[in-house]
């Protein structure tokens, strides 16, 4: 049957649409469904801001060419999805509010999906939730269509573990964790994924293992970023590099550091916490190192702009500091919860003019500015929160012409220069 073919997919951000894509360029019919009128309309006319390949194709390329193909399509409307498939997959996000985990979102996404449930579908949960989630919240709602997991349609559960930018390539080459139900769920489950998956597929015991084992793997890299971020508090006390101390300790083969930054952003990593902790409170259990380590991923943007704040040659009111790359991490486009928000947010508040540049990011802020040129024109200083492509970090003596009179300075948060080198270009440097 043709709807064997037919894939519905709930969100289209980060995860959604590249998934959608990777179905799509297998063959099969896939509409993507978002509540954003906007976003829908823009995707229908081939746009998008992701920066994904896969080779040296764009995700831009991509998108147009399954639009006109009529693989892909986008929609406000999921009911003509729903009655069209016969598989359903859910990426919707549960954003945290206050350090509480809003499962709005995904709840409502669930709901009309149970509302046009029918037999033998199968409805595949992607999202990173807190577990317990699919069993006690998801299924309830999608049986009270009177339709029976397992026995009249199939749930399962499958989390995501694309790093951004390599999205197309992860989801055929990441080892993919996936629980059903029953039996028969996750089955229906594995063919589903087989389709763009070519690495193993792991099984899981059940679904709140595989819920709870994404979850370990965000909060594990959040813990990693606090050591080395800890790590880079001393370093800078005792006066030496963190980021050469790092590179000479990764030459142990058991050792593997990661880089220290200006803080921790994104959807995943600082929220994963949030989804484990009402499960933790719910068995009486007080979490000591996870916490501990959020605090200093969360604290690492009032150490950078301290950084700045020190370098300033004149009072923060008659200052002015570039800032390059507001992205949540390198060669991204994705602005949310990012730390260079939070370091623009704190020197702005002690009086000092932020101009930002980051071609990458499609989203406007008041402090952010359209050329390099602008950003350090009359600067005091420069700020590095984020590298992109299209930005030329190395243009030292160009910068030079454009900034203040004042020996400036550059605060690298992100190991792109070398000391000797800033400093015969005439700036001072300041590293993590």
């Amino acid at each position: 049957m043709e709807r064997e073919k037919r894939i519905a997919v709930f969100g289209l951000g980060f995860i959604g649409l590249p998934l959608s894509l990777s179905f799509a360029l297998k063959g099969r019919q896939v509409t993507g469904v978002d509540v954003s009128e906007q976003l829908v309309n823009d995707l229908n006319q081939g746009v998008t801001y992701h920066l994904e390949k896969r080779g040296d194709t764009s995700i831009q390329q991509i998108l147009k060419e399954q639009l006109a193909n009529r693989k892909f399509q986008t929609t406000t409307d999921p009911v003509p999805a729903l009655a069209a498939c016969s598989d359903i997959i859910v990426t919707v996000g549960v954003p945290v509010v206050n350090s509480i985990p809003d499962l709005s979102f995904i709840k409502s996404a669930v709901t009309t999906i149970a509302a046009h449930l029918r037999k033998g579908q199968l409805v595949l949960i992607r999202s990173t939730v807190t577990p317990g989630t699919t069993k006690r919240l998801l299924q309830p709602i999608l049986e009270s269509s009177g339709l029976r997991a397992e026995k009249d349609f199939y749930l399962a559960y499958a989390p995501e573990r694309i790093a951004e930018g390599r999205a197309f390539e992860e989801f055929k080459n990441m080892p993919t964790l996936v629980a059903g139900v029953g039996p028969k769920s996750k089955q229906r489950a594995k063919e589903l994924l087989g389709i763009v998956t070519r690495a193993e597929l792991v099984e899981a015991s059940s679904i709140e293992v595989a819920e709870t084992s994404k979850i370990f793997e965000n909060i594990s890299r959040d813990v990693d970023i606090a050591m080395v971020n800890e790590f880079a508090t001393f370093t800078k006390a005792i006066g030496i590099d963190v980021f050469e101390v790092i590179r000479l300790a990764n030459t142990h083969k058991r050792v593997k550091l990661l880089k220290p930054g200006p803080g921790v952003g994104g959807y995943c990593l600082p929220n994963a916490l949030y989804y484990l902790l009402p499960r933790a409170l719910e068995t009486g259990l007080s979490l000591q190192l996870l916490p501990v380590a959020r605090q200093v991923n969360d604290e690492t943007p009032l150490r950078i702009a301290g950084l700045v704040l020190k370098n300033l040659p004149v009072p923060p009111a008659r200052a002015k500091v570039a800032v390059l790359g507001i992205a949540m991490k390198d060669f991204s486009n994705d602005d949310r919860t990012s730390p260079a928000l939070k370091v623009i947010n704190i020197l702005q508040q002690a009086g000092v003019k932020i101009a930002a540049f980051d071609p990458a990011v499609p989203r406007e802020y008041p402090f952010k500015v359209s050329s390099l040129d602008e950003a350090v024109r009359d600067a005091h200083g420069i700020v590095v929160l984020a590298k992109q492509q299209n930005i030329d970090y190395q243009n030292l003596s160009h910068f030079r012409d454009f900034m203040g009179k004042e020996r400036p300075f550059i605060v690298d948060t992100r190991d792109v220069y070398e000391c000797s080198e800033v400093k015969e270009r005439g700036f001072c440097l300041e590293t993590l």
